[in-house]
């Protein structure tokens, strides 16, 4: 399974618990910008490179009008611990029957030492205010992702 979400597509609709078991949908973010970004897994070296970079700049992200949402299969006793550890200001949702993942094209087939699983394909989508994408970033760089989003 492959991305083909693109540029000027409807973002699908979603829901899904935060880390308070609260339940986020896209619908909540009908009038605001949203970063919504896929990673594999919580306290990790490259994502948890990829939080930090966008929590050293969430103001940033604020004053251009956006908001950041998070997704990984991790539950939300896991996403509570990642998020007090790095301070992270924003939610993250779990995902853990893979129905947001499989919505946005990110749940696929993915290889290490030469073993093929399923997993996450680190992925960001940027939603305009009217629930299209305006961007997708498929080659993520978790040192510097929030510029990668901002230019």
């Amino acid at each position: 399974m492959a991305i083909t979400l693109q540029a000027g597509d409807k973002a699908p609709a979603f829901s899904a618990k935060n880390e308070k078991g609260e339940t986020v949908s896209l619908k909540d973010f009908k009038g605001k910008k949203l970063v919504l970004y896929f990673y594999p897994k919580d306290d990790t070296p490259g994502c948890t490179a990829e939080a930090c970079d966008l929590r050293d700049n969430y103001e940033q992200f604020l004053n251009n009008g956006y908001a950041i949402l998070g997704v990984s299969p991790d539950g939300a006793t896991k996403h509570q611990k990642f998020i007090a550890k790095y301070e992270l200001p924003f939610s993250l949702l779990a995902d853990e029957d893979h129905a947001v993942s499989i919505a946005y094209g990110t749940w696929g087939e993915k290889s290490m030492y030469g073993k093929k699983y399923m997993g996450i394909l680190r992925t960001t989508f940027i939603i305009n205010e009217k629930g299209i994408i305006e961007k997708v970033i498929e080659k993520v760089d978790t040192k510097k992702h929030a510029a990668q989003i901002m230019k």
